[in-house]
């Protein structure tokens, strides 16, 4: 068993494998593997704007297409709006009532049809009472600060057999399809095998189409679509516990960052229209094998950033390509960080590979939970302390 870090009022206590923060796993088993750490340009600095005072226990951050607002996922079961740089008092949504929060379960993220403006529809992702996961659909009411509490319609439930690992990201991906990522079903190893199992929806990225009939549909281009080899709902396979994907518009890819095990993290970037992909898990983790001396690596795919436990992280939070106007010097950059490091870390990806690698210097803001980006493509860094701070300058 490994201790494992919680969120919020949980946060610095220590738990067992079936327990975590939804961003964090502090790993302490095995001995650290050596990993090559590109070199990094450690000589530039960023300036934070502080966004709409405190938040309980932020997790998430995001906005509807072409909306100035900023909307803030609250572990806890609500969703706060944030106008003009204030956070609105009522909240947006308030669910909490049937969410079991705590550890890595909660509201985890939420997600603006693309054509939010014409039918008001946005999309939460949550763990019920039980501890299983919840994907629904909401409608915005009269209020353009207030949805529609009565209009939940259950888009998809899936069982979860421990308590971790329950990924809980969901975002329109570049095709207008809704990507879920889902964590391996946690304890600790993949026990149940759920990663590389195309049978089971946990430990994959889901993408259905959620816009023709209800619930949903599945899209042509799935790699099960037929239903004859593996679950309908699956567009790739083989990872443990996603922590924030991201799709890129301008260059149409997509990055996952995959939280590890006992010694490496890894961020995965591949084509977003790429169908079937193996990213590994628990055959690899990171770019080495997982619990064996070798294994097969035919058909996996090896992570262009891995960076290991023994340079003190522990659990890596994904952010976004920045496309904002405010920082002209970091567009094309995609943003990390890791929950027990503190970092904040960028690369450009160019042929492959990620480059012009750099470590960024920056204010001690707390634990960083979740990275945000609003309508206009400005990021923001969300902090377990409840501060949410938006990257405003570069030197």
């Amino acid at each position: 068993m490994k201790p494992e870090l919680l969120i919020g009022a949980l946060a610095a206590l220590a738990c067992t494998d079936s327990q975590a923060r939804p961003s964090a796993e502090k790993k302490s088993e095995g001995t650290p593997v050596a990993t090559a750490v590109a070199a990094e340009t450690q000589s530039h600095s960023v300036t934070l704007q502080q966004l709409g005072g405190r938040f309980r226990n932020p997790v998430h951050l995001t906005s509807p297409p072409g909306d100035p607002r900023q909307f803030v996922v609250e572990q806890a079961g609500r969703i706060m709006v944030v106008k003009n740089g204030s956070a609105v008092p009522e909240p947006f949504l308030d669910i909490s009532s049937r969410v079991k929060s705590g550890g890595e379960q909660g509201l985890l993220s939420m997600a603006f049809h693309p054509d939010y403006r014409r039918n008001g529809q946005f999309f939460v992702n949550f763990t019920d009472k039980k501890g299983d996961t919840q994907v629904e659909r909401f409608t915005v009411g009269s209020n353009p600060d207030v949805a529609d509490e009565s209009s939940a319609k259950t888009i998809l439930s899936i069982d979860q057999p421990y308590s971790n690992h329950n990924g809980g990201h969901i975002v329109f991906g570049l095709d207008g399809m809704l990507y879920i990522g889902m964590g391996d079903g946690g304890s600790g190893g993949d026990p149940q095998g759920n990663g590389q199992n195309p049978r089971a929806l946990l430990g994959k990225m889901l993408r259905i189409n959620v816009t023709s009939t209800d619930p949903y549909t599945i899209p042509a281009g799935n790699p099960y679509a037929n239903g004859s080899a593996g679950r309908r709902e699956i567009w790739a396979i083989g990872l443990r516990n996603p922590w924030r994907l991201a799709f890129d518009r301008p260059t149409g890819l997509l990055y996952i960052a995959d939280v590890g095990q006992n010694q490496l993290e890894e961020v995965h970037v591949e084509p977003a229209s790429k169908a079937g992909l193996n990213y590994g898990w628990n055959r690899m983790e990171g770019d080495q094998c997982y619990g064996r001396g070798s294994c097969d690596r035919n058909g996996l795919q090896i992570p262009p950033v891995v960076y290991s436990h023994s340079s003190g992280g522990c659990s890596i939070t994904g952010g976004h390509v920045y496309r904002g106007r405010r920082v002209p010097s970091i567009v094309g950059h995609y943003f990390y960080s890791d929950y027990c490091a503190g970092f904040l870390r960028s690369f450009r990806y160019e042929n492959g590979q990620a480059v012009d690698r750099r470590l960024w210097k920056m204010d001690d803001i707390g634990n960083v939970v979740s990275f945000g980006e609003d309508s206009a493509g400005e990021m923001y860094i969300v902090a377990e302390n409840g501060r949410i701070w938006r990257i405003d300058s570069a030197t």
